[in-house]
């Protein structure tokens, strides 16, 4: 059931114990995700605060979208001590994630609720469906040649359009990509990024920002509480066999996507 909301704001609940407790809580397993899997936490954000506080999308996309920031920087950091990010790839990927999410975030009030619903539910499918086309190693590495930099570049503006507009850090389009399109190993996809977040959601954010799609405390309750769990989630993650991984984290997005169609089928009849 959706939390109460103030009168005076839509789409914004009542900051009372159970909207601090919620946020927290979505904090600490968004951080979890983000360190396993390289993700910014966003699959993980802005459903919980939709399905549980009763966000509308948009707020939820922009309020994800900021409390990724913290929670990539203590990913990289993570991932940097085991040597698992490549800088300049990432910088790449980030130069056209940058100009992306400016895109994303202008698009982002021009859709429809029941329309971002849907294409968040798509967008997962996809993913899912990409886990199982690839074969994880941790032996390839990430080599740059012209092609290479180009579908980088390209990867990053794709990125950083659908991390404006549907609240993700861009790492659930980035990890699978760099692991099925340019046969780099999972670990340093991951590490790699959560790297090229850092820009692409500050970016994100300050557009955000500008047409009020952020609510700050539940950014920084969120962001915060993610920090605490993001390193333990990166150490499960060298642990964790690859395959393993990737079953896992399609079973949850399974979960994840399966609630976003029924709120989405339900708002659309009332």
């Amino acid at each position: 059931m959706s939390a109460a909301r103030t009168p005076a704001t839509t789409g914004r609940p009542a900051r009372t114990p159970r909207f601090v407790i919620t946020c927290i809580g979505v904090g600490l397993l968004a951080g979890l995700m983000s360190g396993l899997f390289g993700v910014g936490g966003g699959t993980v954000i802005v459903p919980l605060l939709v399905l549980i506080l009763g966000f509308d999308q948009r707020l939820a996309a922009g309020t994800s979208l900021a409390a990724i920031v913290p929670t990539a920087t203590v990913g990289v950091i993570s991932y940097a001590v085991h040597g698992s990010v490549a800088w300049i790839p990432a910088l790449i990927l980030a130069a056209g994630a940058v100009v992306g999410a400016q895109i994303g975030t202008w698009l982002l009030p021009k859709v429809s609720q029941f329309a971002l619903r849907l294409a968040f539910v798509a967008f997962l499918l996809a993913v899912i469906v990409s886990l199982f086309l690839i074969v994880p190693s941790r032996d390839a590495e990430l080599e740059l040649t012209v092609w290479t930099i180009v579908g980088l570049v390209a990867l990053g503006l794709i990125t950083g359009v659908l991390a404006g507009l549907l609240g993700v850090g861009g790492g659930i389009v980035v990890v699978p990509a760099l692991m099925l399109l340019f046969d780099t190993s999972d670990l340093i996809a991951k590490g790699t990024s959560l790297l090229m977040m850092i820009p692409t959601a500050i970016s994100g954010t300050v557009g955000n920002l500008r047409r009020g799609n952020v609510d700050l405390l539940a950014a920084v309750l969120v962001g915060v509480a993610a920090c605490t769990t993001t390193a333990l989630g990166a150490l499960f993650a060298t642990l964790l066999d690859p395959l393993a991984a990737n079953i896992l984290f399609a079973a949850f997005l399974v979960f994840i996507a399966t609630q976003m169609t029924i709120r989405a089928v339900r708002s659309r009849k009332s």
